[in-house]
């Protein structure tokens, strides 16, 4: 069990700092705070090369007229540097509004993300060695492995919030994460392989992904695909294994749902709600909720609660995911999805756990199905217009479907296409399901966000390859 949270500023301080940033004649003020520290354990070729650990406080105040807005911020939780940070913001945001402070009124979270283990009752001998036994566990897998990087993660982040309507919360977020990267070699062919899990819990994680599985699941990827051949080029239909499409969905449709690109007209899905995109087989949501996701959390940046946000219901577009201030210019409500890196940084729409819903069909059958295609077992990196959808994502795994079996791996692929077309092409959504865990960057900051699909058949898509 984690220790109780003691972080919080006195409601005097709280009060001297919001009338501050609203005396220039703002409408809203805010006070976000926060105290955080975390660890790095980094293990590479056998060697510890990074054993660091650190922590940060500070608070930022963000001042808002209509869509006027300020902010400044400091690493110092003194009431003069709070309120002068307070004065700063309030000097860009000038009206004649006659605001006052409401009295501050704690909001109870909707959910909470309990913590069984605390990581940070675990000293950094405990954590070499949880390194150590992922890669111990990578290099006895084949002598064809050569070179093996495993990263032991963990953050604690107490947050306080307080703004000029009244509203409250404290909370505090635990993410722990144990990854895994394999370089294997054999007759001038070198692949690659990545596992990640990672999840809103403490040292817990480790009982669903000990750390030997961890280590070996990577190098026997890594190996695996030494035996990979070209992968096809042309059309194709393409089975997304249950966990490795939660990225595509993220990327091509998640961003272009978000309520800052729609605000802007760059979105290519911006006003097309209540309008079928997708097949009937696709629901997909953006879920904050998800206890003890990767992702998730019980109030957003703003202290708005979290949600569960549906984006495509059966195929059609039903909502996007917002902020205070992109909710209010598009006549909207608040969704929960206003996040920030750290107090330095306003808050924008984020994704927190973005997911494909699973579906009636079965997975195998899914597969027996396809006479010709591709079958992704992992998904890698890419890029996405979110003004168009076009996308382009890498295949980190992959092996050819031949009349409805899973036979050899393939490299090299790439798929190719746009959004609103790819899910308008899923035409069967598996019954299981699969996340996935990273970190997505946007305007300069990064936020932990999941990923999940069930397996899914998409009935034909555009496959880059050089076979």
């Amino acid at each position: 069990m984690l220790p109780p949270m003691t972080f919080a500023i006195d409601d005097a301080d709280v009060r001297a700092v919001l009338t501050a940033a609203l005396d220039a004649g703002a409408d809203f003020a805010e006070l976000y705070a926060e105290q955080r520290r975390g660890r790095n354990v980094r293990l590479d070729d056998r060697r510890i090369e990074d054993l660091t650990s650190g922590r940060d406080r500070g608070a930022g105040i963000r001042v808002m007229r209509g869509a006027q807005t300020g902010y400044a911020y400091t690493n110092l939780l003194t009431r003069d540097a709070m309120v002068e940070a307070a004065r700063v913001a309030a000097a860009g945001v000038q009206g004649n509004a006659k605001r006052t402070v409401a009295d501050l009124t704690t909001v109870s979270p909707p959910v909470v993300h309990p913590v069984a283990e605390d990581p940070f009752a675990v000293d950094g001998r405990r954590l070499v060695e949880i390194v150590r036994e992922a890669e111990d566990a990578a290099w006895s897998v084949s002598g064809d492995v050569r070179q093996v990087t495993v990263i032991w993660a963990d953050t604690s982040q107490d947050v306080f919030l307080a703004n000029s309507e009244g509203t409250r919360v404290v909370e505090r977020r635990v993410r722990t994460r144990l990854v895994a990267m394999v370089v294997a070699a054999r007759d001038g062919v070198v692949q690659t392989a990545f596992q990640g899990p990672g999840a809103a819990v403490g040292m817990e994680l480790l009982r669903d992904h000990p750390p030997a599985e961890v280590g070996a699941r990577a190098a026997r990827q890594a190996v695996h695909m030494l035996d990979s051949r070209p992968a096809p080029a042309g059309e194709l239909p393409v089975v997304l294994a249950a966990g490795s499409g939660g990225v595509l969905f993220h990327e091509a449709c998640g961003h272009g749902m978000e309520a800052d690109i729609v605000a802007k007209q760059a979105s290519v899905y911006a006003g097309r709600r209540g309008e079928r995109i997708g097949t009937p087989q696709l629901t997909g949501v953006d879920d904050g909720t998800d206890v003890g996701r990767w992702g998730s959390y019980s109030f957003d940046d703003e202290g708005t609660p979290a949600q569960r946000t549906v984006l495509f219901d059966q195929g059609v577009c039903t909502d996007y995911l917002t902020d205070r201030l992109r909710a209010t210019e598009l006549g909207i409500p608040r969704s929960g999805n206003g996040r920030r890196q750290s107090y330095a940084y306003l808050p924008i729409p984020r994704m927190s756990n973005s997911y494909i819903l699973p579906g009636d069909d079965d997975p195998a059958e899914i597969v027996r199905g396809v006479t010709r295609g591709l079958y992704c077992d992992d998904l890698g990196g890419g890029q996405v217009d979110p003004a168009s959808g076009d996308f382009v994502f890498g295949v980190d795994q992959a092996h050819l479907i031949e009349n409805g079996e899973i036979t050899h791996p393939v490299r090299g692929a790439n798929l190719v296409g746009d959004g609103p077309t790819v899910i308008g092409r899923i035409t069967a959504v598996g019954t299981d399901f699969g996340v996935r865990q990273g970190i997505c960057g946007k305007d300069g900051q990064g936020v932990p966000a999941g990923l999940g699909n069930p397996t899914l058949l998409i009935e034909r898509i555009t496959v880059g390859g050089t076979g």
